[in-house]
């Protein structure tokens, strides 16, 4: 499978990069530091250097897969990369697109987002506002019927970790077996190429945890 990863220097990125390539996946690394991807990914993964927000359709029209693992220091980027791919791909079954979005879009136990949670607490701080943002990037791909997408959430700890295995959730906060909020991020990208590998969420969001 031609798999395209956007943001594949990132924490996230480079581990489902990586995953994808010991699967036996056609891999390319889409991002802005062509250096940087040597040296993190080496030499075996297609590298195309070029900046997120200037990606066109014919740059991601070969892939079965266009992976957004994107992170920027301006947060309604995030918002803006995701419009643009949808727009890609409207009515074109060809490219499926999994978009990766954090954790504040989960519900806890009263039905309220952590989003919603964390803006009554420290409402008004900057860091907030790439929380929002995916918030809006989430409502947002959620109205789109016409394209194949999936939304893949990690849970509320996202750790450095080996693969050994997890379990899935769909849009509440999820635990492991000894009630831990945590998922590694090798045992998330070994659930995102699951996912690619046999689709069962399409137009659809799931969230990964630890087993």
């Amino acid at each position: 499978m031609k798999i395209g990863i956007i943001g594949a220097t990132g924490n996230v990125g480079q581990v489902v990069t990586r995953e994808a390539m010991n699967r036996g996946h056609e891999v390319t690394a889409l991002v802005r530091d062509g250096a940087k991807a040597k040296n993190l990914l080496g030499n075996d993964v297609t590298i195309v250097e070029k900046d997120a927000m200037t990606l066109t359709h014919d740059d991601l029209a070969g892939y079965d897969v266009v992976v957004d693992a994107f992170a920027s220091t301006k947060p309604y980027q995030h918002l803006d990369l995701a419009a643009r791919l949808v727009s890609f791909f409207r009515e074109d079954a060809s490219t499926r697109l999994a978009f990766v979005v954090g954790a504040s879009i989960l519900h806890d136990e009263t039905g309220e987002t952590l989003l919603a949670d964390t803006l009554k607490k420290y409402a008004g701080q900057p860091w907030l506002d790439g929380m929002i943002q995916q918030d809006h990037e989430y409502d947002f791909i959620k109205w789109v019927e016409d394209v194949d997408w999936t939304v893949i959430t990690p849970s509320t700890e996202f750790v450095d970790g080996p693969k050994t295995s997890y379990k899935l959730g769909s849009d509440e906060v999820i635990t492991s077996a000894d009630g831990k909020e945590e998922v590694s991020f090798a045992n998330f990208a070994a659930a995102l190429l699951d996912e690619i590998e046999t689709p069962k969420h399409i137009r659809q969001q799931f969230a990964v945890v630890n087993a």
